[in-house]
């Protein structure tokens, strides 16, 4: 898998199941056995991903996601980014400020297969801050 092919996977998948708020996308990206770790928490496969997602995208209206960088190792067998989320508050992480704009920033490592589907995501992000 070529470097730049893996970055272009992966902000395809920011682009369709993020900012386009369709957790039915990640069909197209990720192994059925997928994991994600958020918070030093794991969730596995891709049905459990799309609820998690779903749940987010509940708590998180009008969400924005903008990568600020990319980049992946030699074989495209890894990329990392660094992010900028945006939404409007209904609820995300359990804070009071209902319908207020939040934002947060973060950054993600994939794994990326060679076929280029993704096999598991590292996520590591700041606390929300009230805009």
């Amino acid at each position: 898998m070529q470097a730049t092919r893996s970055v272009e996977i992966v902000h395809s998948f920011w682009d369709e199941v993020w900012n386009s708020a369709d957790p039915e996308a990640v069909d197209r990206f990720v192994t059925e056995d997928f994991v994600i770790t958020n918070a030093g928490r794991d969730i596995v496969g891709r049905e459990a991903f799309k609820r998690w997602i779903a749940a987010f995208l509940a708590e998180a209206h009008d969400l924005r996601l903008d990568v600020v960088e990319s980049f992946a190792n030699s074989d495209g067998s890894r990329v990392a980014s660094r992010w900028r989320l945006t939404a409007t508050n209904h609820g995300f992480d359990h804070t009071a400020a209902i319908g207020d704009r939040i934002t947060f920033t973060g950054t993600a490592v994939w794994q990326v297969s060679e076929d280029g589907k993704l096999l598991h995501n590292w996520v590591e992000r700041s606390a929300p801050v009230v805009v």
